[in-house]
């Protein structure tokens, strides 16, 4: 039996969140240059998507580009951002046949202007499509989210606008980037790597991990499907007992 003939459709999660590592390592295996890796990484998006979208997956982020990422080498920050482009140019049809609606979550006032249009031109086209909505954490840090979401708060409090006791878990939330978009259920981190490298520090709080040493170039839909079986087959507690969750 197939891990997909596997999937208990009723207990899907509601959100994946996905660390998409080792493009590079994966290039460097084959002996080619690292942007063979992340257009190899791309094919890799297209089809996860496709699946999330046909197992009925309501949302899925993808951390594509973090703001950490700006450090690498001018030559392939400039080729990332020209892919980037030049994918969502060529997606875009393909998210509308599939009823996905794009977003985005990261600091897009430091992409290229061009990039920068793009993905503002595809969530426009998107947004009234009613399937999986897919995330891009693009410029994307947890921690840069979690500063400007303190800067916020207290500039309201500031204004007058809320009292120091009104901060509470669910004001917090309110002011993150994800606001409307539920806590992923399950992450996922390629390449065997195992830390969330500055990825949803917040929303993370409860969500099932899942690492696996397949590096992202070669993860499968099937692969993806065994991260959804394997979630499936845990307990989740939230700090109750088993008892009290049966």
């Amino acid at each position: 039996m197939t891990y997909k003939e596997q999937i208990i459709p009723e207990r899907l999660p509601q959100h994946i969140a996905i660390i998409m590592d080792g493009n590079g390592r994966w290039a460097k295996k084959q002996g080619l240059a690292r942007m063979f890796g992340h257009k190899q990484g791309v094919e890799v998006v297209h089809n996860i998507t496709e699946a999330a979208a046909e197992l009925g997956l309501r949302y899925m982020t993808l951390y594509t580009f973090s703001t950490e990422n700006w450090n690498r080498p001018k030559e392939e920050v400039d080729a990332l951002m020209t892919l980037l482009v030049d994918t969502i140019a060529k997606e875009t049809p393909t998210l509308m046949k599939n009823n996905v609606r794009l977003l985005t979550i990261g600091d897009l006032d430091r992409l290229p202007e061009a990039a920068h249009k793009k993905f503002l031109g595809c969530i426009e086209q998107t947004a009234s499509n009613t399937g999986l909505s897919l995330v891009i954490a693009l410029s994307y840090s947890a921690r840069w989210e979690i500063v400007n979401a303190v800067r916020k708060a207290v500039a309201a409090a500031q204004s007058g606008v809320i009292r120091p006791e009104d901060v509470n878990e669910e004001l917090v939330a309110d002011l993150m980037t994800t606001k409307d978009i539920p806590d992923p259920d399950l992450l996922i981190r390629t390449s065997g790597e195992l830390r969330i490298s500055n990825f949803l520090l917040w929303q993370l709080a409860y969500s099932e991990l899942y690492f696996t040493d397949c590096l992202w170039p070669e993860f499968t839909t099937e692969e993806f499907y065994k991260a959804i079986v394997n979630y499936q087959h845990r307990e989740r507690r939230f700090g109750k007992t088993s008892e009290q969750i049966n």
